[in-house]
C-alpha cells in the first residue's frame, strides 16, 4: 500500500477519530481556560505545569479514596495550585510572566517525577458511559458519544468559558483588561485582579484536562503523561483566533494530526518514525505561521499593567 492509499485508510479509520477525541479533549479543556487567561491579557505558559499537576494530584487522590470524583477535584485543585503562582508571582509581585511559568514547568516536571517514584500510585480508566443512538453515527458517533465519563465533562465546560465571557459583567470586565487596562483601571476594574482570577480559571480546566489524562485517555500516571500538550493548547488559541469556537477548532485540528501519527503506521509503514514524531509539532508550527499574522490578538496581551503607565 502507498502512502496516499495509507493516508486514505487512516483517515476513514473510525479509530481514528476515537483517538482524535480523546487527544481533543484534553487540548479543549487546557485550551478553554488558557483562552480566558489570554482575553484577560496574559499568556499562561504554565498550561503544562498545570496539566501535570493535575494529572499527578488525580491520581494521587483516586490511590487514596478509589473514588473518581475525589480524583479528579485533587486534579482541579493540583492544577489551582500551580495557577495560585502564576498569578500571584505575575500580577501582584510584578514577575515576569513568561519567567514563571517556564520555571513552573520545570519544577512540576521535576517534582512529580519524584513523587511518583516515592508514591506507589494505582490508578485506572472510569467505566465508559455511551449515548444511546448518538453513539451509533457512522464514524463520529463512538468518537463523541462513547467514552469514560469524564469525558462528558467538556459538555459543561465549554459553555460555561462561553457564558462566563460573553454573559456576565465579570467577563466584560476580563475582555477590558486585555483590551485597554488603563481605561479599565480608569472605570474602577481591578486589572491585576481579573487576570489573577482569569488564571485561576485556567487552573481549573487544565486541572480537570490532568484528571482527563489520568481516568479517560491513559489510565495511569507518568512524568511524561502531558508530552508538550500543554503548548499545543496555548497554540490552538493562536490558532483560533482568540475566539472560543476558533479554539476549539484548532484543538481538533492539532488533535487529528496527533491520532494520525497513532494510526498510519498500521496502513503504511514506510514513513520515518523521527517524522511520525515530530508531525504533531510540524502541524502545530505551520498552523501558527499560516493564522497568527492573520487574527488580531487581545491589544495589551502580555503586557503587564502597572497603575499609571501606559
Amino acid at each position: 500500500m502507498d502512502l496516499v492509499s495509507g493516508l486514505f485508510e487512516a483517515i476513514t479509520a473510525s479509530s481514528t477519530y476515537v483517538n482524535a477525541a480523546l487527544f481533543a479533549g484534553l487540548l479543549i479543556f487546557a485550551a478553554s481556560g488558557e483562552w480566558i487567561a489570554e482575553r484577560s491579557g496574559t499568556i499562561n505558559i504554565s498550561v503544562e505545569a498545570m496539566l501535570l499537576a493535575g494529572a499527578f494530584t488525580s491520581a494521587a487522590g483516586y490511590t487514596a479514596t478509589d473514588s473518581f470524583p475525589v480524583g479528579i477535584i485533587c486534579g482541579v485543585l493540583g492544577g489551582m495550585v500551580v495557577a495560585g503562582v502564576q498569578a500571584e508571582m505575575s500580577h501582584r509581585l510584578t514577575a515576569d510572566q513568561f519567567v514563571v511559568g517556564l520555571t513552573l514547568n520545570i519544577l512540576i516536571l521535576g517534582l512529580a517525577g519524584f513523587l511518583a517514584r516515592v508514591v506507589d500510585l494505582t490508578t485506572k480508566t472510569a467505566p465508559r458511559w455511551t449515548i444511546p443512538g448518538l453513539s451509533r453515527i457512522p464514524l463520529f458517533g463512538d468518537a463523541l458519544f462513547g467514552h469514560p465519563w469524564p469525558f462528558f465533562l467538556l459538555f459543561l465546560v465549554v459553555p460555561l468559558a462561553w457564558w462566563l465571557v460573553f454573559r456576565t459583567r465579570w467577563g466584560l470586565e476580563v475582555r477590558a483588561s486585555g483590551e485597554d487596562p488603563q481605561a479599565g483601571d480608569v472605570s474602577g476594574i481591578d486589572v491585576n485582579k481579573r487576570r489573577r482570577q482569569a488564571i485561576y480559571f485556567a487552573g481549573f480546566t487544565a486541572g480537570l484536562g490532568g484528571a482527563f489524562l489520568i481516568f479517560v485517555q491513559v489510565g495511569r500516571f507518568d512524568e511524561g503523561v502531558v508530552s508538550g500538550r500543554g503548548f499545543i493548547a496555548i497554540a490552538a488559541v493562536i490558532f483560533g483566533g482568540w475566539t472560543l469556537r476558533g479554539t476549539i477548532a484548532g484543538c481538533f485540528v492539532f488533535a487529528l494530526a496527533l491520532a494520525l501519527r497513532l494510526q498510519l503506521p498500521n496502513y503504511y509503514e514506510g514513513v520515518p518514525t523521527e517524522l511520525l514524531q515530530a508531525f504533531p509539532f510540524l502541524v502545530t508550527i505551520f498552523g501558527m505561521a499560516l493564522f497568527a499574522h492573520r487574527v488580531r490578538a487581545p491589544a495589551a496581551l502580555a503586557r503587564p499593567f502597572v497603575r499609571g503607565l501606559k
